[in-house]
């Protein structure tokens, strides 16, 4: 299946009436891209996260699909350069590093992510995870440490568990004024907006699937908050964790609708979920097709009618697709 000229410029005419809400930035919205850089291999002393419940890597990994360059390492500095390229191939212009506070293994990883980045031309972004002992008041330090390294946008998964949103107000406004833009990963906007919170996201795209987005982003437009909302291509994590949910990929079908529909609610800014986060199957990175004895690893082969090792990158591909066309639809002029 290929998108046609025509097609295009059907879209393009339909996106131009769902127009952002102007105001809350000059020129077209970002594309980030929730990265992960936690990944091991025994040059690392063994294979993290990649033998997660109980697998054994090299050819039997956890998760339901394989990395067309085998389970890497994410200190590997090789492997740092081809992720950065492609995603600036993909069109992505930011890359939302899971972050598990200060000395955590993502936190040494990030230096050398951010020093190949900036090359790339790529931002990059701290996706602050739930790390045991956070609190608003770490992540307020967690900020002034992250804006020294050149971050200048925080977001904060789960921001309200345990957490009264109000209690974030005081943390957003210091924030704020030392040039930081924060997102709240919620569905409940007024959560958001009394967090004092820049934005929101969504990151799981099960539960907030295509149907809901335009309901999130005018509520976020109605009290100013930017709108980040989150598309991803599928989700599997059987091998991972046993989970028995899957929102299969139907060939990039699933991709396409959630893209359409943030393009559609007037979204400020796209997330995907995820560049590379194996384990729930939610990656675009190249994946190849796999065998493990009675076993066979999913692959992308059929999507958007792509077959063999064309079909590897097809989710990087359709992303830059999506992407330009999201630059096209979302560029305001300043006022």
């Amino acid at each position: 299946m290929r998108i046609t000229i025509g097609f295009t410029a059907a879209l393009l005419a339909l996106l131009a009436l769902c127009a952002p809400t102007p105001g809350f930035a000059d020129g077209p919205g970002i594309v980030s891209a929730f990265f992960y850089p936690w990944f091991g291999s025994p040059a690392d002393g063994g294979y993290a996260h990649w033998a997660q419940n109980g697998h054994a890597p090299p050819v039997d990994i956890a998760s339901n699909y394989y990395p067309a360059y085998g389970p890497y390492s994410s200190s590997n500095a090789a492997v740092i350069a081809t992720q950065l390229s492609e995603a600036t191939r993909a069109g992505i212009d930011e890359l939302a590093v899971s972050w598990w506070g200060r000395g955590s293994k993502e936190d040494k990883v990030l230096p050398d992510v951010l020093d190949g980045a900036a090359q790339a031309g790529l931002q990059v972004a701290a996706h602050i995870e739930p790390y045991n002992g956070r609190t608003v008041a770490s992540v307020v330090a967690d900020g002034a440490y992250l804006r020294s390294l050149g971050i200048r946008t925080l977001y904060v998964y789960q921001a309200f568990a345990g957490v009264d949103p109000a209690d974030w107000a005081a943390a957003n406004d210091a924030l704020h004024a030392q040039g930081m833009t924060t997102f709240a990963q919620t569905a409940l906007v007024g959560q958001a907006a009394a967090g004092h919170f820049s934005g929101i996201y969504t990151y799981d795209t099960v539960t907030y699937s295509a149907r809901v987005l335009s309901r999130l982003c005018n509520e976020a437009h109605a009290v100013r908050l930017l709108c980040a909302p989150s598309v991803g291509p599928g989700y599997d994590a059987r091998r991972a964790i046993g989970d028995p949910h899957i929102k299969p990929r139907r060939h990039g079908e699933t991709y396409d609708a959630m893209w359409h529909a943030a393009l559609a609610a007037g979204a400020d800014g796209i997330t995907i979920t995820s560049f590379n986060e194996w384990q729930e199957g939610t990656q675009i990175e190249p994946a190849m097709p796999l065998r493990l004895g009675e076993y066979r690893y999913g692959s992308y082969d059929g999507a958007w009618g792509l077959h063999g090792a064309a079909a590897e990158n097809a989710y990087l591909t359709r992303t830059a697709f999506w992407a330009n066309l999201f630059r096209q639809t979302s560029a305001r002029p300043k006022p």
